[in-house]
């Protein structure tokens, strides 16, 4: 029987690391299948091994559902495994935290009341009443942010602990960190990725899970407290008055839906950007590694063998990707920066008209914009947690990719060899396993 023609340069006799040459062996066993690639491994006993080309596909990079799909499988055991009762009791601690500390928030917003209304009368003896009554929740305030800081780092140093066991288990079992290098897709640096990677992916879920939990609970009781205490609002206008109910949520919730939008219309491009700075600086590590670890002249790509030329490349490469997002970055904090003068200045200007019309105490205006400023806050979970969203997600499909790349090792045979190489990438492949012997 005849066998297909070769692509051209696609034969190739090599002598291969031992480790290489078992993954191929075990993918593409001897056969009386048409040549059409051939590589051998020195030492590793005489005989052509056959990768039909036909049955390879070009390597496609994930999409972001299998990368975060892909990460959460993996990440997840520490939540459902062993460590499970400890994370949750982690959890439960956390959630306990929050509600003491919004109930002690909730306090001192009245304390700021009560406080203001014994300053418009220049009430002295109720004045050092309150000054008594804020040092227990000053005190309340500060062991709880303390607490809530043991509860947080805690569970994350746990999370990031068990993943990291996790990723250098799955790395360094079965020769996978070695054969990982003869592998198509984005695993560079592993080690940085499992160290660096590892643990933004399971720190910032815990901080964005938190924020979000007390933003939902915050907004919750303090549109009550603006509700209550700011009231309706009567317009007088041509002899027709407008009675606006809960005018003061009412401003606070169209005040965030602005400065939401305005910040994820400045953002869009955000995660993309970091994705990209990221993935240029671990080509730079890469490339740098290689160069510390063969010397000059052998890391470098076919036909660049000055290698101050190539790093030098990726380098250039990571300070334009840094300015990108140097600039993006700027443009945010120019609206958060806004928002943050603003929101207060704002709260203060909608309670006027009712103070200056005797409908509202001095203590009630205070009490009602440190209430708008705290909602507002709890509406601006979005853009203020934008970056460390478009963070999180870059390193999640960091560690992701690797772990995508040490799965295709334990694949099956077809699965392996296609995931190894595209059509026509044969010398490549051989070039990668050793060194091409002359015809």
């Amino acid at each position: 029987m005849e066998g297909r023609p070769a692509p051209p340069g696609a034969d190739a006799r090599c002598a291969g690391q031992a480790s290489t040459w078992r993954l191929l062996a075990r993918a593409a066993p001897l056969s009386d299948e048409p040549p059409v690639c051939g590589l051998a491994a020195a030492g590793m006993g005489a005989g052509i091994f056959r990768i039909d080309l036909m049955l390879l596909d070009p390597y496609l990079a994930p999409d972001q559902r299998r990368l975060l799909g892909r990460f959460w499988e993996s990440a997840s055991g520490f939540w459902r495994g062993r460590s499970a009762w400890r994370a949750w009791l982690l959890v439960a601690v956390m959630v306990a935290t929050i509600f003491l500390q919004l109930l002690t928030q909730y306090e001192l917003n009245f304390w700021n009341r009560y406080f203001f209304n014994a300053l418009e009368r220049r009430d002295g003896m109720a004045l050092g009443v309150q000054a008594v009554h804020f040092i227990p929740l000053a005190a309340a305030s500060i062991a709880l942010a303390i607490a809530s800081v043991w509860v947080r780092m805690t569970t994350q140093r746990e999370w990031r602990a068990w993943l990291g066991r996790h990723l250098y288990d799955f790395w360094l079992g079965n020769g996978r960190s070695l054969q990982l290098q003869y592998m198509l897709g984005e695993h560079q640096t592993p080690e940085y990725r499992i160290a660096e990677d590892g643990k933004v992916a399971t720190d910032l879920p815990v901080d964005l899970v938190v924020g979000l939990i007390s933003s939902v609970l915050t907004a919750a009781t303090f549109i009550g407290v603006l509700w209550s205490v700011g009231g309706s609002l009567d317009v007088t206008t041509d002899g027709f008055t407008l009675s606006i109910p809960g005018y003061l949520v009412i401003s606070v919730v169209a005040y965030s839906i602005l400065s939401t939008a305005a910040m994820m219309l400045i953002g869009r491009h955000l995660m993309r950007v970091m994705a990209e700075s990221k993935r240029a600086e671990a080509e730079l590590r890469s490339i740098g590694a290689n160069l510390r670890a063969h010397g000059e002249g052998t890391a470098v790509p076919a036909g660049r063998q000055d290698g101050h030329r190539t790093i030098g490349a990726a380098l250039t490469k990571v300070i334009s990707q840094w300015r990108l997002l140097c600039w993006q970055l700027m443009r945010m904090t120019l609206v958060s920066q806004t928002n943050l003068l603003l929101t207060p200045i704002v709260g203060l200007l909608l309670c006027t008209p009712k103070y200056l019309s005797g409908l509202m105490s001095l203590g009630e205006v205070v009490q009602a914009a440190a209430a708008f400023v705290i909602v507002q806050s709890a509406f601006n979970w979005i853009p203020d947690s934008y970056a460390h969203l478009a963070e999180w997600t870059s390193s999640a499909n960091r560690v992701a990719s690797l772990l995508l790349a040490l799965d295709q090792i334990d694949a099956d045979p077809k699965t392996a060899i296609r995931d190894l190489a595209a059509e026509g990438q044969c010398d490549e492949i051989a070039a990668q396993a050793g060194t091409v012997a002359p015809d």
